[in-house]
């Protein structure tokens, strides 16, 4: 048995993904270029081949084959990337032939749109933040606001990940505070590793309409639980239907992503608060929230909990958010001691093929 990696050349995942595989007694994956494929360059694969599609990475190249040239590091871009990323990923399910995908190319395309994979997990009945319907701009985003009587929201990029362009906004009579790691310069919106806020209605406003042409997504903010003084959530990795590995994101701002400041928190001060049965719950959640994606071996789900320990909620739901350094499988489990790709390639040679979903 083989596998067939799309991704790129020298990244992190990539060579993780490899050096499991040679664990198990199998050769390196043979490897297909994002770029090659995003520049419509032919591209086979080898018969029996078990294919799985990483993420392009952080490759300045690929980048401008998605969203166009400029600043790897600028916001924005997200409805381009998206177009030409699906366009690709067709491209893949049709040439992959006999080859077994352990990443479904519609589903990955659902993920990588917020407002679509938020609704696909409301219709299944898991549970996720409320969100207004989709808005187009500044004021059409306070007038929402103020008729659903929301004072804190999230505003997504509907096609972005790495919380780029995302804002944490609050309001109140007379005040308004922005959190987000998007930064204006004399070319538009970059990202920062370092969150910042924007505190008049002037930045707010600028800041929105900045984000409004490749479309937004907007979910009202649950205020996350804490642990030693930080907010806190979970990454909680779904392989073959069974969550495996989960993560504490803590922060000391509304954005817990690990390269925005956040740290790894204490999971087990987390199982102990939410108590056995809260605990498995949570563990629950994230697998309905995976089996929307039936035909994906691996997805990341980012699980928020509220203050008071009770309140689950799903906000994210990643094709490629199995990238975890270090981190091995949840205590107890046939995941334990191993990590994520070691798990991965153990599910997809004992995998049988579901059905299609509808």
């Amino acid at each position: 048995m083989t596998f067939t990696v799309v991704g790129t050349p020298g990244d992190r995942r990539t060579e993780v993904f490899a050096m499991a595989c040679r664990s198990a007694g199998l050769p390196d994956p043979y490897l297909i270029p994002w770029c090659d494929v995003l520049r419509g360059r032919e591209f086979a694969m080898p018969p029996g081949t078990l294919l799985r599609v990483d993420s392009p990475g952080e490759d300045p190249e690929a980048d401008a084959l998605l969203r166009g040239p400029g600043d790897p590091a600028r916001v924005g871009g997200g409805a381009r990337w998206h177009r030409t990323f699906t366009g690709a990923l067709r491209r893949i399910g049709a040439a992959a032939g006999q080859a077994e995908m352990l990443g479904d190319a519609g589903e990955i395309a659902v993920m990588f749109d917020k407002r679509r994979c938020h609704a696909r997990l409301q219709a299944a009945g898991v549970p996720v933040p409320p969100a207004l319907p989709e808005v187009h701009g500044h004021d059409e985003l306070r007038a929402r606001m103020r008729e659903a009587g929301w004072r804190r929201v999230f505003v997504k990029p509907a096609h972005g990940s790495s919380a780029s362009g995302v804002v944490a906004l609050q309001t109140a009579p007379g005040r308004v505070k922005a959190v987000t790691s998007a930064v204006a310069g004399p070319r538009g919106l970059h990202n920062s590793l370092r969150v910042r806020s924007y505190g008049t209605e002037r930045e707010v406003a600028a800041l929105v309409d900045a984000l409004a042409p490749d479309g937004l997504h907007v979910e009202r903010w649950i205020p996350k639980a804490a642990v030693g003084g930080r907010v806190i959530d979970l990454r909680v990795v779904v392989v073959d239907g069974t969550p495996t590995h989960a993560v504490v994101r803590a922060s000391d701002n509304p954005m817990t992503n690990l390269h925005l400041g956040g740290v790894r928190g204490d999971l087990d001060a987390v199982r102990s608060a939410l108590g056995p049965a809260g605990w498995q719950r949570a563990l629950d959640v994230c697998a309905r929230a995976a089996a929307c994606f039936p035909r994906s071996l691996m997805v990341g789900v980012d699980l928020l909990i509220g203050i008071g320990w009770r309140r689950l909620a799903v906000a994210e739901v990643n094709a490629f958010g199995d990238l975890l350094p270090g981190l091995t499988g949840l205590p107890g489990s046939a995941a334990e001691g191993k990590d994520t790709y070691t798990v991965q390639v153990e599910a997809a040679l004992t995998r049988r093929k579901p059905a299609c979903a509808t």
